[in-house]
């Protein structure tokens, strides 16, 4: 059973489902996940009593399904974990940042008379947003990534000679993704598609919510269980 004065990205590594209940209510379980969830439910003001009942809840009815699951991230090796999310999430961002870079442009021209304020600051955003990941998945895999499978293997190697100074920076990039990500949330009114939006207008905004999903899942398995390891 968990409580409020349990760390959310405790919450979410111990419970990954939490991970769709936090999303629900907004909660930052990725770039905020280092703090006790009675912060974040004081400071969106939210119902204490139900929001603990309704993660317990669920925990109890999936608790059998869980002692199933593989993907117990806390006992896999850094190496394996760094497979799976270069694998999964990084192969996820390359492959669905440049159709939604096509589908924020094609919106833009089409609907951008009638939503110009909107989409033009989705454009911003999110093209902001894809230059960053870009160049962030590249320093994990040329370097961060590297170091850290290095230093398993042998770990009498030097954490900072082999990138690991490059984690914070790493971090405080989660952060700033984590920003604009909420900002598009904020921008589009939830992903919500106007009455006059086109079938490639939902498209767009399907995707960019399917991206925040998968980018803060992203970011909680890299700040919260993998760079957690290399302070101890």
């Amino acid at each position: 059973m968990f409580t409020a004065k349990d760390k959310i990205g405790e919450i979410a590594t111990k419970f990954p489902a939490a991970m769709s209940i936090f999303q629900k209510y907004g909660i930052d379980f990725c770039c905020g996940g280092d703090r006790p969830l009675a912060e974040a439910i004081e400071e969106q003001e939210l119902d204490k009593e139900q929001l603990m009942e309704e993660i317990n809840t669920v925990y109890q009815e999936k608790e059998a399904e869980l002692e199933e699951i593989n993907d117990n991230w806390e006992e896999t090796s850094s190496s394996d974990l760094i497979d799976y999310i270069v694998g999964q999430h990084h192969t996820f961002l390359k492959d669905k940042l440049p159709e939604i870079s096509e589908l924020v442009i094609k919106i833009l021209r089409v609907h951008g008379i009638n939503h110009e304020e909107e989409l033009t600051k989705v454009h911003r955003l999110f093209h902001n947003l894809k230059i960053d990941l870009e160049q962030h998945l590249l320093k994990e895999e040329e370097i961060v990534f590297p170091a850290i499978k290095k230093y398993e293997q042998n770990t009498k190697e030097e954490k900072q000679v082999n990138g690991f100074s490059r984690v914070d920076e790493l971090k405080h990039e989660h952060d700033q993704a984590g920003d604009i990500i909420k900002e598009l949330r904020e921008v589009t009114a939830d992903y919500n598609v106007p009455d006059d939006g086109c079938k490639t207008y939902e498209r767009t905004y399907q995707l960019l919510e399917e991206l925040e999903t998968d980018l803060f899942q992203h970011i909680h398995l890299e700040n919260n269980i993998l760079f957690t390891r290399l302070k101890q």
